[in-house]
């Protein structure tokens, strides 16, 4: 629970901090990804999400019900990043190498233990598997590439290839800031949706990420810059970054118009308003 006044994800306490060895790592009482609790009345609710004898699946150009699951916790470097405490984790990716991976691989193992027990149980009943780990920030990655490619990117591959082998689902992968220089990997590890494409970090452009990966991957999100136009511009330029970002990523589909994040508590209404209409006067054109 956040502190006293906290809106967001408050961090005030790195339980791994001290760890010294892979051996602290696996001695935490990690909690029980495969609980009975958690999926509790699970296969109901799926059906009645898509009651027979709705199709699973879009048929015959029409569109059905697209129905979402969840992941149990953040990513494989997030996670690291809060039990350890980022200066921690950060240093350990470089000179303590035993412990980051000991990090990485039990929170991979937890996500493995938990998909292999909800995905049994909901089947055909799920389209999208969601996943995430933010990677990028302002500017640039969280970490080099090279250590994304060496560390992570395996244990994203062996993840989205379970999932995958488990139902018949595609992969949303939430990843916000900069992270135009490895969504070539995030595809060729099975990414299938692309969230929430964070238009005011660097290289981030819609018209050239549709450009270069738009037959390849789908764009959920990007529809609005949520950092600086939607809190702080006026309506018509809320109007005019709307249309936009629909004229870059909407031609040939592949577009689910979402805003870049959530909206802050710091969004004039109107803007708000403005968004909602502009979206549903010009996003079916």
């Amino acid at each position: 629970m956040p502190k006293e006044n906290g809106r967001y994800f408050d961090l005030f306490e790195h339980p791994l901090k001290k760890a010294e060895t892979s051996e602290d790592i696996a001695k935490y009482p990690w909690p029980n990804p495969t609980d009975p609790a958690r999926f509790e009345g699970l296969e109901d609710e799926a059906l009645n999400l898509r009651p027979p004898p709705q199709p699973p699946r879009t048929q015959g150009g029409k569109t059905g019900v697209a129905v979402i699951l969840g992941g149990i916790c953040a990513g494989m470097l997030e996670v690291s990043l809060w039990m350890r405490g980022f200066e921690n984790f950060y240093t350990d990716l470089l000179v303590n190498k035993p412990v980051a991976e000991a990090m990485l691989d039990k929170i991979l193992e937890m996500k493995l233990k938990y998909w292999g027990t909800i995905l049994p149980k909901v089947k055909d009943n799920v389209d999208i598997a969601m996943e995430g780990d933010d990677l990028g920030m302002q500017n640039s990655l969280l970490v080099s590439p090279d250590i994304y490619r060496t560390l992570i990117k395996p244990r994203q591959r062996q993840l989205f290839s379970f999932i995958k082998q488990q139902a018949p689902v595609h992969i949303f992968f939430h990843t916000c800031g900069s992270v135009y220089e490895i969504i070539p990997d995030l595809i060729e590890v099975g990414v299938d949706i692309l969230n929430p494409i964070q238009v005011s970090a660097a290289r981030m452009d819609t018209k050239q990420l549709k450009k270069e990966f738009g037959r390849d991957v789908v764009f959920w999100g990007g529809g609005v810059d949520t950092q600086r136009i939607l809190p702080c511009g006026s309506p018509q330029e809320v109007r005019d970054e709307v249309k936009r970002r629909i004229e870059d990523l909407a031609p040939g589909g592949g577009f689910v118009f979402n805003t870049v994040h959530n909206i802050q508590a710091d969004v004039p209404p109107q803007n708000i308003i403005a968004m909602w209409e502009m979206l549903r006067n010009y996003g079916g054109k």
